[in-house]
């Protein structure tokens, strides 16, 4: 009995030191794991159809992860968080960005981070336990095409709307009706492009013709420019030379002048009044002469006639 109970000490020791060897283990993987690799969250505003659990995360095109959980954002549905799970090594930044590509042949979807500049800061990813660190997005090329071709189609609608529609078709009988007024008018139109065409070519034999002309007028005024320049200096110096002789006159006779303008104009007035009877007198023996010339003549004034 003694040596039984010995024997289930024994095996039961052995049980528990192999259970706590396997635990340790455990622990020691999970502690290794958890060192080896870093989780970030990466919030997507559009469709991530596609991706999905366990899908690559490429950085610069190298695969540095794995996508652990896709979730819907419980305060906006729109919104999709992809929880990653990345090397440790991998050296994400607080610049750096993500946004899905499409790789391969087959179209598989995956998520690729892009950007980081040696300058920024560091961002340390979290161990598991408590929040972690968000990558911010970026529109996928998917999702530019897929908006690109939404407003194109916006713009479609609205060019190819009911009135635009009525617009070009009321345009499109306007131009019918042009064409048949044209195709009813050809030979006036002829007509009048001959015309044109006439006008055209008599206006430039006109144009020739004066530019014939503004050339010989051009070279007569050249040739004859320099002789009108001499000419003008010539008289400019005869009227300096005549505005000096002016001013020395003017100069060497101030004196008379002034008397003249003191004296001699306040004579003018009486003689002019003698003169003006002067005048009478002259009209007065201009009409005696011509009434009696003769009686004018002899100093006698007209004979009285005889009464017998």
């Amino acid at each position: 009995m003694e040596t039984r109970a010995n024997h289930v000490l024994i095996g039961a020791f052995t049980l528990g030191v192999i259970l706590a060897a396997v635990l340790f283990a455990l622990w020691a993987a999970k502690y290794t794991t958890e060192k080896s690799y870093g989780e970030y969250d990466i919030v997507f505003q559009e469709a991530v159809t596609g991706l999905s659990v366990g899908s690559q995360v490429l950085y610069s095109g190298i695969s540095v992860g794995a996508v652990r959980t896709l979730s819907l954002m419980k305060d906006d549905p729109r919104k999709v968080v992809a929880r990653i799970r990345l090397n440790a090594e991998t050296p994400v930044k607080s610049d750096t960005r993500a946004k899905l590509t499409v790789t391969g042949l087959t179209g598989t979807t995956v998520i690729q981070l892009t950007g980081g500049s040696p300058g920024a800061p560091t961002l340390e990813g979290g161990r598991g336990r408590g929040p972690v660190p968000v990558i911010p997005s970026e529109p996928s090329a998917l999702q530019n095409i897929a908006a690109t071709a939404s407003e194109i189609v916006d713009r479609v609608n609205l060019l190819l709307s009911d009135a635009n529609v009525q617009r070009f078709t009321r345009t499109l009988e306007q131009l019918e009706e042009v064409t048949g007024t044209l195709a009813a008018e050809k030979q006036e139109i002829a007509d009048l492009l001959r015309n044109a065409r006439a006008a055209s070519e008599k206006l430039d034999r006109t144009l020739a013709n004066a530019d014939r002309t503004i050339t010989h007028l051009d070279e007569g005024l050249v040739q004859e420019l320099p002789a009108l320049v001499d000419k003008l200096d010539r008289t400019l110096t005869s009227l300096e030379s005549a505005g000096k002789s002016a001013d020395g006159i003017l100069t060497d006779n101030r004196q008379a002048i002034s008397e003249f303008a003191q004296n001699g104009l306040g004579e003018v007035g009486p003689t002019m009044r003698q003169l003006r009877e002067l005048i009478r007198e002259l009209d007065e023996v201009a009409e005696r002469l011509e009434g009696n010339p003769a009686g004018f003549l002899l100093s006698k004034e007209k004979p009285e006639e005889f009464e017998p």
